[in-house]
């Protein structure tokens, strides 16, 4: 019997492996799909509402649409792709494993032996990857996508409106000029009933031109507007060294045709240097963050030895000081009455003194207290890119456990669950990072604040589903009530 079994035995692990690396591949097949639409969801929310936020800035502008989908480029992978990293895996790993309980496939794979652990490794080596692509994204990417968003926000903010005369309004964009139409023609370029105020020489209405009708054209480069009037008059008040005895004397020029070309230039998107704004700690890596941090930590070292040199000759005791209050004796080298002025002289010197140096070391406190708050901004954005990781990672231990608690699939009940707990880690690592900004909490303890709070909650779950615990079951609940109603004899009453 034993010799009958044995090539059954050695061929069922062959054969076992094969069916677990077809698991693995279902696994991963069943994970890519939430996870690609997740993301790409969170992503088009998160960027409806950056449009939101920023809509006063973008419009009116006139910015072509590749300056615009630059914009929204930039910004995505500096603020929303971090984001929406932790929440996809999140979501996609309780919808991957909420479908396998649903369907009682995770059933079926622990009877036949195979553990929750075993059912969760291709995704948990998938959610390393994600975790180590979300280290190099923030660490190479997110960098350089900060810098640039930057410096382009910059310019956006700094753009002048788009040229744009409305009919019936003064448009005063122009330096110098103060331009009205009374109506524009279906075309955009024929107008009538225009006016004409030039400022240029510093006296206001000066020169005013008046026209019947005309056309308003840019150049093909939008550099110059082109105004033609047409059958309309030029009013000119005389200067002093032109006009005569009388002080209100002006001049009326008719014309049958007048042509006036207006400098657009300043109208253009001016492109700032981005290497102007690669100080800031948000656009360096961790190699530029570690050498900025050793050379502000060096400089309040300085700040502080400064103070210290500053401040001790006036600490010290100078005995040269009490001797001016004093006479002595040649022999016995007594001291005799003190001089009044000489008394008040030195405490006057001593008030004085404590002044200056009171007012020196408030100057140097409050220095070294912003030098400080700027070197813990440098310190938390180096945790920060090791947390973004990290979080990938955490939300997966939370989402797999939960998706074979609660036993659904879809975007459903998971959905809201997963939404639930990554607005608690989120307000969790605000806080943290706050406390950390603050001088709370060291840097390194206020950025894994959040991760030291979640982590322990995350094996609760994962304990709870590899023993099939019903923790978030409502049925378990209600068995649970009709129990607790059943022993109270107020509840059968």
């Amino acid at each position: 019997m034993a010799s009958g079994n044995e090539p059954h035995a050695k061929g069922s692990a062959p054969q076992r492996g094969h069916l677990l690396r077809h698991l693995d591949v279902y696994l991963l097949r069943l994970f890519a799909g939430p996870f690609v639409i997740t993301f790409l969801l969170t992503l088009f929310v998160l960027i409806m509402q950056f449009l939101w936020k920023y809509v006063e800035d973008l419009a009116g502008k006139g910015l072509p649409w590749w300056v615009v989908g630059e914009f929204l480029l930039y910004a995505t992978a500096a603020t929303m792709v971090p984001l929406a990293l932790p929440l996809a895996t999140l979501l996609a790993s309780m919808m991957t494993v909420g479908t396998l309980a649903e369907n009682q496939e995770l059933t079926a794979l622990k009877t036949s032996g195979i553990s929750l652990w075993r059912v969760l490794r291709p995704l948990m080596g998938l959610a390393l990857l994600i975790s180590a692509g979300a280290l190099a994204f923030a660490n190479y990417v997110v960098p350089v996508a900060f810098l640039r968003f930057g410096a382009l926000y910059y310019d956006i903010s700094h753009q002048r409106p788009s040229f744009n005369i409305k009919p019936g309004v003064f448009y005063r964009e122009i330096e110098g000029y103060s331009i009205r139409i009374g109506s524009k023609g279906s075309d955009g370029e024929t107008i009538s009933d225009v006016l004409v105020y030039d400022h240029t020489e510093g006296k206001a209405n000066e020169s005013v031109v008046s026209a019947r009708h005309g056309r308003m054209q840019a150049t093909p480069d939008g550099r110059y507007l082109v105004l033609e009037l047409y059958d309309g008059y030029q009013y000119r008040e005389l200067t002093a060294s032109t006009r005569s005895m009388k002080e209100n004397e002006h001049v009326r020029i008719h014309f049958e045709s007048w042509r006036k070309v207006f400098d657009l230039s300043d109208f253009a998107l001016t492109r700032t240097d981005a290497s102007l704004f690669k100080e800031s700690y948000q656009m360096q890596n961790l190699r530029q963050l570690s050498a900025s941090i050793d050379t502000m930590r060096m400089e309040l070292a300085s700040d502080l030895n400064e103070a210290r040199v500053f401040a001790r000759p006036y600490l010290a005791f100078m005995r040269t000081n009490l001797d001016s209050l004093y006479r002595h004796r040649d022999a016995s080298r007594l001291p005799v009455a003190r001089q009044p002025n000489d008394t008040l002289a030195v405490v006057m010197k001593a008030v004085t003194t404590a002044r200056n140096l009171k007012g020196y070391l408030d100057y140097m406190a409050r220095a070294h207290e912003g030098k400080g708050e700027l070197l813990r901004r440098y310190q938390n954005e180096r945790q920060r890119k090791f947390t973004l990781s990290f979080a990938c990672f955490l939300l997966f231990l939370i989402g797999a456990p939960l998706g074979a608690i609660i036993r659904k699939g879809g975007f459903g009940l998971p959905f809201v669950v997963s939404v639930f707990f990554f607005i608690l880690y989120y307000i969790l690592s605000v806080a943290g990072e706050k406390m950390a900004r603050e001088g709370v909490l060291t840097p390194m303890a206020g950025m894994w604040f959040s991760a030291v709070i979640v982590l322990p909650l995350a094996f609760f779950l994962v304990y709870k589903a590899n023993n099939d615990s019903a923790v978030l079951q409502l049925d378990a609940y209600q068995r649970l009530w009709r129990r607790v109603t059943q022993a109270i004899p107020a509840f059968r009453a």
